[in-house]
């Protein structure tokens, strides 16, 4: 029997932090690439160790508005979700559509 992490997974480990809104409005919270993370009260949002010394959000952090919570790491691909079915790319996949309707 072959469990789903023996064979080679690609694993892209990027360091994410939490971030929490501590005001009772939601915010607006601009990212570097002109994106912006929409935050409801009291809510917890994610953005990367890049995005935390954005100016307008370091201006955030400093006033109170939205607290860093520390890093976490997530993985993308290959791992498996609680019905024991494989998420992340498809080994095989072509790309191509599947036809359907009359020939």
């Amino acid at each position: 029997m072959r469990r789903l992490d023996d064979g080679p997974v690609h694993v892209i480990l990027r360091s994410l932090m939490d971030i929490i809104n501590k005001t009772k409005k939601p915010l607006r919270i601009p990212l570097p690439g002109g994106k912006k993370l929409f935050l409801g009260p009291g809510k917890t949002g994610q953005v990367t160790a890049k995005a935390l010394q954005h100016p307008p959000l370091v201006k955030l952090i400093e006033a109170g508005d939205v607290e860093s919570d520390g890093a976490t790491a997530t993985r993308q691909g290959g791992g498996a979700n609680k019905a024991g079915h494989a998420t992340g790319p498809r080994h095989g996949a072509t790309g191509a559509m599947r036809q359907s309707g009359d020939r």
